[in-house]
């Protein structure tokens, strides 16, 4: 634990910061409007994204709960797991971390470590790789399901093309990572290689599900347990869209056409798109994003993907958003999935500290490997 002056430079540097960035708004919007276009959207967002946010979660939580009450969850483990470790150099419990962090969060994978039995399938320097390789389908399901929610036609097969992204995106996330703890472990080639041999794949013991109740319970306690999980994940969500999404979107949107501001929700000073301008010819070759406010998402995705999602519908009703940004949204979305806030401390949860630095860049190309890979599927899908 560090310990610092309970007023120190820090201290400055952040009151500075602070007053800096209302100055700046409040300068082009006015201070009154300025504070209640604050107000405004931040209610708007609690009440027509978190609830709705909140719904999907507690849907896909029951839901996710029957398929593990019934064996669906493990039907799935045994079908991805032969391919783990010729893709991902990890063996085939890893995919158990897949397949939960994708109905639920990026920390559903930290419970591969918790059980000693799972824990045993793995060596030293692959313990570090979970926490890419769950963090890339961290909400994956939520954010499908919040996708095809949305008035455009083919969001199904956009997201699904999102979906192979955020794939390629881990594959290139834990490829990275995985040299690192190699070197760090001074894993030798021959070994190293023998992980990814389909060959060593190692057969789990056929584990039993312990079954209380009849099916009618078994229903209703599995649809009613996992829509609490749906309740908690919505309320850890709010903190994220509201406080984050406001602020993004005050920066993302601009005056109303007339120009005159009024302090209605999701009015702003349009500063990312300007930024989004600069890095246009950019964005464009790598993402085909038409509109410069697009980079809104990717940027809110790395610190919270719930509030990045908020920004969709308000994209879409624009014009800013197209079903190839619907693809590389869900990829990036899904492969980020807020990792900035959530890496430090499942690194540290898994006692790897060492390799915070390694897994946050890895992670970072990993996120822009899977957008660019959306991108130009989608285009190939549209061409057939």
């Amino acid at each position: 634990m560090r310990y610092k002056k309970s007023v120190s430079k820090e201290t400055f540097v952040a009151l500075i910061a602070i007053i800096g960035v209302f100055v700046v708004i409040g300068r082009v919007m006015g201070l009154g409007n300025m504070f209640n276009t604050l107000m405004n959207t931040a209610h708007d967002l609690l009440i027509n994204t978190c609830f709705f946010i909140m719904a999907i979660s507690v849907v896909t939580g029951a839901l996710s709960n029957l398929f593990a009450e019934f064996g669906v969850i493990d039907l799935l483990n045994k079908i991805i797991s032969p391919l783990m470790r010729p893709i991902y150099g990890l063996p085939g419990a890893a995919s158990l971390g897949v397949v939960t962090t994708f109905i639920s969060d990026n920390a559903a994978v930290l419970s591969l470590t918790k059980n000693e039995k799972i824990k045993g399938f793995f060596k030293e320097y692959q313990i570090p790789l979970l926490c890419n390789l769950g963090t890339s389908f961290g909400m994956g399901l939520i954010l499908v399901t919040y996708m095809l929610g949305m008035p455009i036609n083919g969001a199904l097969q956009a997201s699904l093309t999102g979906v192979l992204g955020a794939v390629v995106g881990s594959i290139v996330s834990v490829s990275l990572m995985r040299r690192s703890t190699i070197k760090f472990y001074g894993v030798s080639k021959e070994e190293a290689r023998l992980d990814r041999s389909i060959k060593s794949y190692r057969k789990q013991e056929n584990q039993m599900r312990e079954i209380k109740g009849s099916a009618l319970e078994r229903v209703l306690n599995a649809m009613l347990e996992g829509g609490k999980t749906g309740v908690d994940l919505g309320f850890a969500i709010v903190p994220g869209v509201v406080f984050i999404c406001t602020f993004v979107m005050m920066l993302t949107f601009g005056a109303p056409a007339d120009g005159v501001y009024t302090g209605d929700a999701y009015q702003g000073i349009a500063l990312l798109p300007k930024f989004g301008e600069i890095i246009q010819p950019i964005t464009n070759i790598l993402f085909g994003f038409k509109d410069p406010s697009a980079i809104a998402f990717p940027i809110t995705s790395l610190g919270a993907t719930g509030a990045a999602m908020a920004l969709v519908p308000s994209m879409i009703a624009s014009g800013a958003c197209g079903l190839n940004e619907i693809a590389v949204f869900t990829a990036m979305g899904m492969c980020w999935s807020g990792y900035l806030s959530t890496h430090i401390s499942m690194m540290d949860a898994l006692e790897k500290r060492e390799f915070i630095k390694s897994a946050l860049l890895s992670h970072t190309i990993g996120g822009l490997c899977a957008g660019v890979a959306a991108h130009y599927l989608w285009m190939l899908f549209s061409l057939i």
